[in-house]
């Protein structure tokens, strides 16, 4: 195992601390000072020739949320990096030609088939060194781990990879189905580790030479609560959809908190008159009545048309986990058709499911598939025309883009005038809103319009939308 470079002890630890500590902050980590004292504390009691203790030890005095642990360890990659210059690992014959391509995937194989983490690190090192250099510019040059997976390909390995596992020379019969499920998950994981390994010692490599401030800027991934819903990647859905629940929890605790200790209500005018009686008529004393929190009666309609299909089942996801906040919950989706959805949305149903049902069971396109929302708005309307009523929060997601078709503003008035409160969530940056097809300025003039961008945002709404 590496130990922490000898030339950032020599720079001083204790400056490279506060430097780390400033980079966690600026990625969105809150790192108090108690904290950093903290993690002075233990560079002096773990053995800082072993890597991983220093960096178990500063995430437990410095990350409280397990949802920050992935940006941690990639800051603490760029700030204590594994090695310095070439590892010795790596093989300098080879020159990243066809021949090399084809050894590095042959010891790739290997690496996954026995899935030991140094194997699958030690090609990685030298998969990068090989191929991963790349002009990025006149005179310029840098590395890039795209440029690396693409050339490994490990995804077309699963076939070799699925026969050397299920073979069994002892006996003659098939691999049953759950042997093969259980084959390609770990060739999944090893695969995702592997894709992991190429992707940190690509950023050692950057910082060598563009600095770790640098690095730090573009190359450390959003924590998942501030991730950009319409440029989220499958691991970052993936990820935002396990925040889910926590966050649920988080926003029940916070209500019920608010419930305990409630604000007071109205001047209760008769008790306050009586207890003045006491003090000749001056109302020294004033009583006000207890504040019955109002349960909301919840109507979502969302888009789930391209882009706007994460956020849409992000939000449905929150929504129905929060469900026992809501005196009742509906939910309708929409793209040139619209379909109720609530069954999908039920409390012994696992998210996945959810949405893979969502997306192929409801009846949502009913034409070309593109964005309709004043069809839809008139179809909801006439098939649902009691689901909107004077109890009625409704909150409409999607991005306003209507592909230069109706925008159905009448029915929009008409459902906002029968509810007792209406917002629009919309998931595109306000500067872009009533560019090109956008027509969210129409919208916002008929009901409250929110940029929603990211999920610290929609926890906020989702905050002030339920009962206080």
């Amino acid at each position: 195992m590496a130990d922490v470079g000898a030339h950032q002890v020599g720079e001083g630890l204790f400056g490279l601390l506060v430097q780390f500590a400033r980079a966690l902050r600026n990625s969105g980590i809150p790192v108090s000072a108690s904290e950093e004292i903290d993690a002075t504390a233990v560079t002096a009691a773990v053995d800082l020739t072993q890597r991983w203790q220093l960096r178990e030890g500063l995430a437990a005095a410095m990350v409280k949320n397990p949802q920050h642990r992935r940006t941690f360890d990639v800051i603490f990659d760029i700030w204590f990096p594994s090695a310095s210059g070439a590892p010795s690992t790596v093989d300098r014959q080879l020159r990243g030609d066809e021949s090399d391509v084809d050894e590095l995937r042959r010891r790739l194989t290997e690496a996954l088939l026995r899935g030991d983490e140094d194997d699958l690190r030690r090609v990685a090192e030298q998969a990068v060194a090989s191929l991963g250099r790349q002009s990025a510019g006149p005179g310029r040059q840098s590395w890039f781990s795209y440029r690396v997976m693409r050339q490994m390909s490990p995804e077309t390995l699963i076939s070799t990879l699925l026969a050397d596992m299920l073979r069994r020379p002892d006996t003659d019969e098939p691999p049953s189905a759950m042997d093969e499920m259980v084959a390609r998950a770990t060739i999944s994981d090893r695969t995702a580790r592997f894709r992991r390994q190429v992707e940190a010692e690509t950023r050692r490599r950057l910082v060598e030479e563009r600095g770790a401030d640098t690095v730090a800027r573009h190359a450390v991934p959003a924590l998942a609560d501030q991730v950009d819903f319409l440029r989220a990647t499958r691991d970052d859905l993936a990820e935002l959809r396990r925040t889910v629940q926590p966050l649920a929890r988080r926003l029940a605790a916070r209500l019920a908190i608010r419930r305990r200790h409630p604000r007071r209500g109205r001047l209760d005018i008769r008790r306050t008159v009586r207890a003045s009686l006491a003090t000749g008529g001056a109302p020294v004393v004033t009583h006000f009545r207890p504040r019955r929190p109002h349960k909301p009666e919840l109507v979502v309609l969302c888009d789930v048309s391209g882009s706007t299909a994460s956020f849409a089942h992000f939000t449905l996801l929150l929504t129905r986990a929060l469900r026992e906040q809501f005196a009742k919950l509906r939910a309708f989706a929409f793209v040139d058709g619209c379909d109720e959805i609530t069954r999908f949305l039920g409390p012994d149903i696992e998210l996945p499911d959810a949405v893979s049902r969502l997306m192929s069971e409801a009846r949502v396109v009913q034409f070309d598939g593109h964005s309709d929302y004043g069809r839809a708005f008139e179809t909801f309307e006439d098939n649902w025309p009691d689901a909107v009523g004077p109890n009625t929060s409704l909150l409409i997601l999607g991005d306003a883009r209507t592909n230069f078709r109706d925008p159905g503003l009448a029915s929009l008035k008409n459902l906002v005038s029968s509810a007792r409160q209406a917002f629009w969530l919309n998931p595109e940056p306000r500067r872009h809103w009533d560019s090109g097809d956008s027509v969210a300025g129409q919208y916002a003039e008929v009901l409250p319009m929110v940029e929603c961008r990211n999920a610290s945002q929609l926890a906020h709404f989702v905050q002030q939308l339920l009962p206080h």
